[in-house]
């Protein structure tokens, strides 16, 4: 095998640029990313060649280098953040987005986001707005709530809330609620950046009515109380409900606060769910303030709700911290039109992408995971294709123990390894992001839209994924 002839086989760079086809792509896309691109596989084919000890297979690869050198200009131009086939399962998933919005409420954010629209502005009354009044009536009216903003996630919330009630001063929280959220992010470092002083009570497993009491000062501005919604300790343990530490507070002119993490909006006890505490219950247990997410159980946009009395709502509008962690355009038009679902209970469920599939019964489910298993089988794929039963999850930090029962389709692949085919499912032109139990690929159907399945059996049987 001579090499230094397959390295003089190699096209130049200026004689590649004359090539009809790469003439071509840099009338399409720019010269500098076309040479960007051509220097790249360039390098890559040469390292190819210093590794490769095939002549056949070598001369291959140069005969497919302008084809690869369209295949990296194409990837180049692509954007990064693309849609995803979520068979793992979980429905709340936080790597993959959280909870999807539907296509309709997308359609109509866009109607809105694409032009000019009243973000700002009272049509009523010809002048300035306010953009939490797009949905604070809605809130108000679905929570009980005297008054309603949003930042843009649910720490932010917190953050608001202890700067703008306790800054430089005392707040109450019970040890066992002193959370992690995600990412390292964990309750005690935002209650430090808001500049509220951490008072901690009771002990991780069990806090006392008692202790709230004994730890009362002059310079105590709230009571803070945070669901821990993504973890349970079970066993010896107890802890104060809201309702209360409210006579607590009321007593002495404190502020109850209710971090609420997912914010849930209807029981999904209804459901067969283990109960979840609602915004609605908070309120009427009497918390002045209750913030939650918006992307979790709400099923919305990534937003910090904040529902409450309307004093302390005024005031954190006021805050100069409201500018910085403020809700832009397509928020607040996404949780206008999301939170306009929750005006019925039964359109929420039906309209609302999260709550559909935490709701879906087995047998529909079931009966999707039938449709998917036999369009794939029908693709003639050079694999084992068997429906099995398995559990989805919410995730996103909420119900945290609860499971509920699902089916997946299980592909067990011929003539390459199951890892190899996870990685593969990662590179098609709209991944799909599998989970692997026992040595086969499982696609758990319930957070898979039947719109996909057609597309998932045609990239599957595209050539060199299970080949």
């Amino acid at each position: 095998m001579n090499k230094n002839l397959l390295f003089r086989n190699i096209p130049k760079v200026d004689v590649l640029l004359e090539n009809e086809d790469i003439q071509r792509m840099i009338g399409t896309y720019s010269r500098d990313t076309v040479v960007e691109a051509i220097r790249q596989e360039l390098e890559i084919l040469r390292e190819f060649i210093r590794t490769c000890d095939n002549e056949e297979k070598a001369m291959v690869q140069i005969d497919a280098l302008v084809q690869n050198i369209e295949l990296t200009v194409v990837k180049m131009h692509r954007p990064n953040m693309r849609p995803v086939v979520n068979g793992t399962g979980t429905i709340l998933h936080t790597n993959l987005g959280r909870a999807p919005i539907s296509r309709d409420h997308m359609n109509y954010v866009a109607s809105v986001a694409t032009g000019y629209s009243n973000l700002e502005y009272n049509l009523e009354e010809g002048k300035r707005g306010e953009r939490y009044s797009h949905f604070e009536k809605l809130l108000c009216e679905i929570t009980g709530a005297e008054a309603a903003m949003a930042v843009n996630n649910n720490a932010s919330s917190v953050m608001l809330i202890l700067s703008t009630l306790g800054k430089g001063k005392e707040v109450i929280v019970s040890r066992g609620e002193l959370v992690e959220i995600g990412g390292k992010f964990r309750v005690p470092d935002v209650m430090e950046q808001s500049g509220a002083k951490l008072v901690e009570v009771g002990t991780t497993n069990k806090t006392h009515f008692s202790d709230y009491e004994d730890a009362i000062t002059e310079e105590t501005s709230a009571l803070l109380k945070v669901h821990t919604s993504n973890y349970r300790i079970v066993g010896f343990a107890d802890s104060v409900p809201i309702a209360d530490l409210v006579p607590l507070g009321d007593k002495h002119g404190i502020p109850i606060v209710e971090d609420l993490g997912s914010g849930v909006l209807i029981d999904l006890a209804k459901y067969g769910l283990e109960h979840e505490p609602t915004v609605q219950e908070s309120i009427q247990a009497g918390a002045d303030i209750v913030c939650f997410s918006g992307d979790k159980l709400l099923g919305g946009p990534q937003a910090g709700i904040i529902v409450g009395r309307k004093k302390y709502i005024d005031m954190m509008k006021k805050n100069q911290l409201t500018r910085a962690l403020r809700i832009d355009k397509f928020t607040a038009a996404t949780l206008d039109v999301v939170l306009h679902e929750y005006l019925s209970e039964e359109t929420a469920v039906k309209n609302i992408p999260v709550l559909r599939m935490i709701t879906e019964p087995i047998e529909k489910v079931t009966k999707d995971a039938k449709m998917l298993c036999r369009i794939l089988k029908n693709a003639g794929l050079p694999a084992e294709i068997r429906l099995e039963s398995c559990e989805s999850q919410i995730g996103g930090g909420s119900l945290p123990l609860e499971r509920i029962p699902s089916m997946a389709v299980t592909i067990k692949p011929f003539k390459i390894s199951t890892a190899e085919l996870e990685e593969r499912m990662r590179h098609l032109p709209v991944p799909v992001i599998p989970r692997t139990i026992n040595d086969k690929i499982v696609l758990d159907v319930r957070t898979i839209d039947r719109s996909f399945f057609k597309l998932i059996a045609e990239q599957f049987a595209e050539p060199g994924i299970l080949n």
